[in-house]
């Protein structure tokens, strides 16, 4: 019976990490899966990551994909990335929903 108890406040700690990484742009079934395995540090690491949503962006001067700027090489070209100047961020409120993918 105490095996079902841990269960259910898992699944309900799994929920919540799966839920809170989906609202910061990670995938919820990963966010599930470490909440799930280890409940209350998987949902305090779920609350406190960046959010993926918020971070600045750049483009890559080879194939023009947006990437965050955290990015030290593109994922599509494979070019070494650096920190751009100031004028050349883009701010996360002026992507387009199809640019916001890269």
């Amino acid at each position: 019976m105490a095996g079902t108890g841990y269960v259910f406040i898992a699944l309900c700690f799994a929920l919540a990490g799966g839920i809170v990484g989906k609202i910061k742009g990670n995938s919820f079934w990963l966010w599930f899966l470490i909440s799930g395995a280890v409940p209350i540090f998987g949902l305090l690491a779920a609350v406190f990551i960046r959010s993926e949503k918020l971070e600045d962006r750049m483009e890559c001067p080879t194939c023009g994909r947006v990437v965050p700027v955290t990015n030290t090489i593109c994922t599509t070209c494979g070019t070494e990335l650096y920190l751009p100047a100031d004028d050349e961020l883009i701010p996360p409120e002026a992507l387009t929903p199809a640019r916001r993918k890269g």
